[in-house]
């Protein structure tokens, strides 16, 4: 069933190059990659920016790199954050697997054709296959929405005390605020599989540092993420 569930999405994402098309005021953003691995003009076919290939600091990047070019590029019909409104099918239950990661590169690269008529443009020129496998790490690393909710009561236990410490940072231990947000983001499970989530409590605990500026980012990564778990 996930299966089906990935040819639909990825023929969704053909479709809704149309729907983008027809806005008549929307063009291809690039998208910055600096900092990433260039891979060459030959496509790949399997993605090079996992963490298991690519290292986390480049994962990490990645999936900075990918979320900016998805809501530039995507995000009008898939959904700011990958989350569909329905426009379109979700793109957040695509496989993370090698086989998932040929067919998304083969329609990114040349687009989609049906009956003659063009349902999704070749985005391989405009974009760059360095930007297409920065959006593929960021899709395929969203939460799935009833991990967080579950992980949500803890969150935000620890997010008022995080958010104390930036006024006052007395007693506090970022180191067990860190290991605590960690044994929480690892209970967070992506749809597509990915074994890392690029939750908020992920994100928080990179945020961390032992200063009031450090606790008050963690405490807004937070708030924002549970405000959309709700």
């Amino acid at each position: 069933m996930l299966y089906r569930t990935a040819l639909a999405a990825l023929t969704a994402l053909a479709a809704s190059a149309t729907m983008a098309l027809a806005h008549g005021d929307v063009a291809p953003q690039a998208v910055d990659t600096t900092g990433l691995p260039v891979n060459g003009e030959e496509w790949l076919t399997e993605n090079p920016y996992r963490a298991a290939t690519a290292g986390e600091e480049t994962w990490a990047l990645a999936v900075k790199i990918g979320g900016s070019g998805f809501n530039q590029n995507c995000a009008r019909c898939h959904g700011l954050g990958a989350v569909s409104g329905g426009l379109a099918p979700d793109l957040r239950f695509l496989e993370a697997e090698e086989y998932r990661d040929e067919w998304f590169a083969e329609r990114f690269r040349d687009g989609y054709t049906q009956n003659g008529t063009t349902k999704m443009p070749a985005f391989g020129e405009l974009l760059g296959q360095d930007a297409a496998w920065a959006i593929r790490t960021y899709i395929e690393t969203r939460p799935d929405d009833d991990s967080m909710a579950e992980a949500a009561p803890a969150l935000t236990v620890l997010r008022d005390q995080i958010h104390g410490y930036a006024t006052d940072n007395a007693g506090a231990d970022p180191d067990a605020l860190i290991a605590q947000l960690n044994e929480i983001a690892g209970t967070i499970t992506t749809y597509s599989g990915a074994p890392v989530a690029d939750s908020v409590a992920f994100q928080a605990a990179k945020l961390i540092d032992g200063t009031a500026e450090g606790y008050t980012k963690a405490a807004e990564v937070l708030t924002i993420g549970l405000s959309a778990a709700h």
